[in-house]
């Protein structure tokens, strides 16, 4: 199955790891936002954490044909998720993602905190209100 992914992070146009990612493997990025999400501040990166009535902001990429393989492992390999493996701190998990240009939802690839990582934010991180990483800055 292939889906866009939806990036809340430093994955999106203009941060750090955009060009060195997807630059030249996509073939739209749009806005729009995760909602029963919210947003935490992590170490260099955000996670978001599903609650009830949140938000995250980011933008549905799509890959461009014949990249869509090889796009799903890079990013399994940055955020460092495999399937299964209790040691992870994304789960890559398929949500509907609300498109801003015409707010149709839109089935997405995200990368969600793991369970215990989630557990931890929601005991003490630091929370990004608004849901916008960019702006957290």
């Amino acid at each position: 199955m292939t889906l866009p992914f939806f990036v809340y992070g430093t994955l999106r146009p203009g941060e750090t790891n955009h060009d060195r990612f997807l630059r030249g493997r996509t073939a739209s990025e749009e806005p729009g936002r995760l909602t029963g999400s919210v947003l935490y501040d992590g170490p260099g990166y955000p996670y978001a954490v599903d609650e009830s009535g949140g938000v995250v902001h980011g933008e549905l990429v799509t890959a461009r044909p014949g990249e869509y393989r090889e796009l799903l492992a890079v990013l399994d390999r940055l955020e460092e998720y495999a399937p299964g493996d209790a040691r992870n701190l994304y789960e890559r998990v398929e949500r509907g993602v609300v498109r801003a240009r015409d707010g149709l939802v839109v089935q997405a690839w995200v990368y969600v905190a793991a369970p215990p990582v989630a557990a931890r934010l929601r005991a003490g991180g630091n929370r990004i209100e608004g849901g916008d990483w960019r702006i957290r800055r």
